[in-house]
């Protein structure tokens, strides 16, 4: 069976060598695609990565894309565009930046001297251990987007050798497909915050909170992972309980009005999901709505 990636061999490069540069490059080199050269703003931090690697060295950003066919741009965001406009590309050259939200369109310079550009991101959270992280790589989708149907097909390539599902990502979907993830992740630990903040007020240290949240925060995504967004939803908004969600306003509102009033914010699309899974009637979820859209007591 062809295997394109296989065929091509392309010298792998990293220009940033941070978390996910680090955990992505050990992944690919596990999958038998070895990263080749390693360059970052941080001399120590390129040496640290590429003594991780197999036959890897650390180089300049111009030796690097010199020597490198397929080009994986990691650094900070900001830093994206700047990267591709300070270096010489050449013609049939690969550049990919792995930025959730930063446009493919900041490879525009890399473009113009006939490279072709792409963007290969891992919708995943990376950790400080570079081994665990790549561990947590395969069955994560990585969102691919690319003009170049040679390299959209590359990519899709790597992502399957990762164990990863490749997802097609319309150019202007970007910004909100990162969003996505930052509700699923960033905003995960906000909320998880408020939590530790309400054992707190009663002298309860953090880690005695995460004792006990942990378990059911698992038990929440299995239950999305099985029955879904809405159908799976627990607490008192999709039992309809009002009495319950009254007393929490109350207590909430007590101890940070703030609280209370984010509290309110998911409440209300809350009652939206519970509708959605058939599990509240319009009648309830109307009372339920101007409840918590009326001032706490």
């Amino acid at each position: 069976m062809h295997d394109p990636v296989t065929a091509a061999a392309p010298r792998l490069g990293f220009i940033g060598a941070g978390r996910l540069a680090s955990a992505l490059a050990l992944a690919l080199q596990r999958a038998g695609l070895p990263v080749c050269r390693v360059a970052s703003r941080h001399d120590a931090s390129a040496q640290h990565m590429a003594q991780r690697l197999t036959d890897c060295q650390a180089v300049s950003p111009q030796a690097l894309v010199d020597d490198c066919a397929l080009v994986f741009i990691t650094t900070p965001d900001a830093a994206i565009a700047q990267v591709a406009q300070t270096l010489s590309w050449r013609a049939g050259q690969q550049v990919v930046h792995c930025s959730g939200a930063t446009p493919v369109a900041a490879l525009q310079a890399a473009r113009q001297a006939g490279a072709q550009v792409g963007g290969f991101h891992p919708m995943q959270a990376f950790g400080v251990d570079a081994g665990v992280a790549a561990d947590s790589l395969p069955g994560c989708t990585v969102a691919i987007e690319a003009d170049d149907p040679e390299l959209r097909a590359q990519l899709g390539e790597l992502a399957t050798r990762l164990g990863c599902k490749g997802l097609d990502l319309p150019p202007d979907a970007r910004v909100r497909y990162h969003a996505s993830g930052t509700y699923a992740a960033q905003h995960i630990h906000v909320l998880m915050a408020e939590a530790v903040r309400l054992w707190q007020s009663w002298g309860a240290t953090e880690q005695q909170a995460l004792d006990a949240l942990l378990p059911l925060l698992r038990g929440t995504l299995e239950s999305l992972a099985h029955s879904g967004v809405a159908a799976g939803m627990p607490g008192p908004v999709s039992r309809g309980d009002v009495g319950t969600i009254q007393q929490h306003r109350h207590a909430l509102q007590e101890l940070d009005p703030a609280m209370c009033q984010l509290y309110d914010q998911l409440g209300q699309r809350g009652v939206r999901l519970a509708v959605q899974a058939d599990r509240l009637d319009p009648t309830r979820a109307q009372a339920m709505l101007q409840l918590l859209r009326l001032p706490p007591e």
